[in-house]
């Protein structure tokens, strides 16, 4: 099977239709599997739920998913964040609130556990660095464990060197392919279709042959004006505006 790994999408319709159209191009896919935060950010919540349901696929909730639904805090949330929370709770209609409240925050398919954040912590915290990511192995079972939640792509290789665990990371470039190999575990995030922040904004997915466990990245530019306009329409925060252009 091939699927289509995706997460923080946030609202912008422009990315995950370039993406879409992108995976079509590379031989399409069989499923989307999407690590959260489908809204929030962005100014088009509703028709990126209703896009994304148009195809098989499994979501799990991210923390500005749960935010939309209040059932977290807004106020722990950055000023500009919380603005934009607000915005999309005002935005969603009842379908989409209905589509977000069914969100799992894990999941396990066959060898690959999916989350939002981490095993440790699936909604909220954040795996940045490999001290973090070594920590995590001890929360999931499975050989290989997807995240978001960073919006940065990473990969987390865990093994053995002479008898004691060791776990290293890269940042992988476009186009790089990886293939999961046992014995060793991984985390593998794909980064942000919606919000980049590792200073390229084009937007961010990966194709999984899942049996194979191969991992190819890809980066794909996409309307950033368009999206930046819709937000102004929608009064969204400026610097969640401008920094959509920096990826950052």
């Amino acid at each position: 099977m091939r699927v289509l790994v995706i997460s923080d999408i946030h609202g912008n319709l422009e990315a995950l239709e370039t993406v879409l159209e992108f995976a079509r191009q590379e031989g399409g896919f069989d499923e989307i599997w999407c690590l959260g935060d489908v809204v929030g950010y962005g100014p088009n919540p509703n028709e990126c739920i209703a896009r994304l349901r148009e195809f098989p696929h499994v979501c799990l909730l991210g923390n500005h998913d749960a935010a939309a639904l209040g059932r977290v805090n807004v106020e722990d949330f950055n000023p500009e964040a919380q603005q934009a929370i607000r915005w999309t709770q005002r935005a969603l209609t009842a379908a989409s609130r209905t589509y977000l409240e069914s969100l799992p925050d894990r999941l396990c398919i066959g060898d690959y556990t999916l989350v939002h954040g981490s095993p440790r912590d699936p909604v909220w915290e954040y795996i940045l660095h490999p001290s973090v990511a070594h920590a995590q192995f001890a929360h999931f079972d499975t050989p290989v464990c997807l995240v978001g939640h960073t919006h940065v792509p990473a990969i987390y290789h865990h093994f053995l060197s002479d008898g004691r665990p060791v776990t290293t990371w890269h940042y992988p470039e476009p186009g790089e392919v990886y293939t999961f190999q046992d014995p060793d575990r991984w985390i593998a995030n794909p980064g942000s279709v919606g919000q980049p922040r590792d200073q390229d904004p084009r937007a961010a997915c990966v194709l999984l042959e899942v049996e194979s466990r191969r991992w190819a990245y890809y980066r794909i530019p996409y309307n950033i004006e368009r999206t930046q306009y819709l937000m102004q329409q929608a009064g969204l925060p400026y610097r969640l505006i401008a920094r959509l252009a920096y990826g950052w």
